[in-house]
């Protein structure tokens, strides 16, 4: 009894890489899928097999292929963990409280009122449920959810669904042209474009979702931006257009930050009336059945009462 005590303890905590190397048949891929070293999921992979007694892997080249004993233990491993989970649900469903942790990934621009709206929302339902929170460009957040490091991706605009991963729009919002104090356009209700065909833009750099959104408005309106600044942010981009330093196109600002010297910010918005300039904000997620529950949660929450619930940005 002793002895197989000492070899579950040995096994037990290796079950969720098993699983994992079940699905993707691939040490680096199950290390990025759970968020770890890949040598310490090559060695936790050498002492199930040492408390198995015969190999797991064969090296394939590159890759690895499981043997006869993986294959018969990752099925039930998975068994296992799953009869885990379900008792796990079922005590803490006794105790009245919801637990678990949701990690996310989001553009910069949404961490001021988008998510926020929604953590709260779904916080005030389940206290007991943390997030972890990672912001940056959008092909940033991709990345984060292609390699199992984020659950769920905030992202403008969201990418086309497929096999891997679930993508949903959740609403759209305008953007507008912005302009220094005092612009010839400053004061106008509305214009194209091409008005501004020959001056000198303030893009965000490449990777993020608005740099890859102005550049097709650009090309619809039959010119290709020339590139004054570059920024990371939003904010730094109104602010070089402040400066006179060039014109931008962004989403509608939340605030207008006072300057240094108490005055507002030297930058008008102007509606574009040509092409349509409109960017779609949308939830992206992986297809994975057997995904994180209260991420899953999350997620439903979102879609369903999720356009309900960012009722301050303009939709369509």
């Amino acid at each position: 009894m002793d002895d197989d005590h000492a070899e579950l303890s040995g096994l037990l905590p290796v079950l969720p890489i098993l699983v994992e190397l079940g699905a993707s048949r691939h040490v680096t891929a199950t290390a990025h899928a759970l968020g770890l070293p890949q040598s310490t999921v090559s060695r936790a992979l050498s002492r199930a097999a040492a408390v198995v007694g015969t190999p797991l892997l064969l090296r394939r080249g590159r890759g690895v292929e499981l043997t006869p004993a993986a294959l018969a233990l990752i099925p039930k491993a998975a068994e296992a963990l799953d009869a885990v989970r379900t008792g796990l649900a079922l005590a803490r469903q006794e105790s009245g409280k919801s637990f678990g942790r949701i990690r996310v990934a989001f553009q910069h621009t949404f961490g001021e009122a988008a998510l926020p709206l929604l953590i709260r929302a779904f916080a005030s339902d389940n206290p007991g449920v943390t997030f972890d929170l990672q912001q940056g460009s959008r092909q940033f957040c991709l990345d984060l959810l292609e390699s199992g490091t984020a659950d769920l991706a905030l992202v403008a605009p969201p990418p086309v669904p497929n096999s891997v991963i679930g993508a949903e729009v959740l609403y759209s919002e305008p953007l507008k042209l912005v302009v220094p104090e005092g612009h010839r356009l400053a004061g106008s209700a509305g214009t194209r474009l091409d008005a501004v065909r020959d001056e000198g833009f303030v893009m965000l750099e490449p990777g993020y979702g608005m740099r890859s959104i102005v550049e097709a408005l650009c090309h619809s309106a039959g010119f290709r931006p020339r590139v004054a600044f570059l920024g990371q942010d939003l904010h730094t981009i109104r602010g070089l257009v402040s400066a006179g330093l060039g014109v931008a196109v962004a989403p509608p600002a939340r605030v207008s930050l006072p300057a240094p010297h108490g005055s507002v910010l030297g930058w008008r918005e102007v509606d574009i009336t040509w092409p349509a300039a409109r960017r779609d904000i949308g939830l992206v997620w992986r297809n994975r059945p057997d995904g994180p529950a209260q991420a899953a949660r999350f997620r439903d929450m979102v879609l369903a009462g999720g356009r309900e619930l960012l009722g301050g940005a303009d939709r369509q």
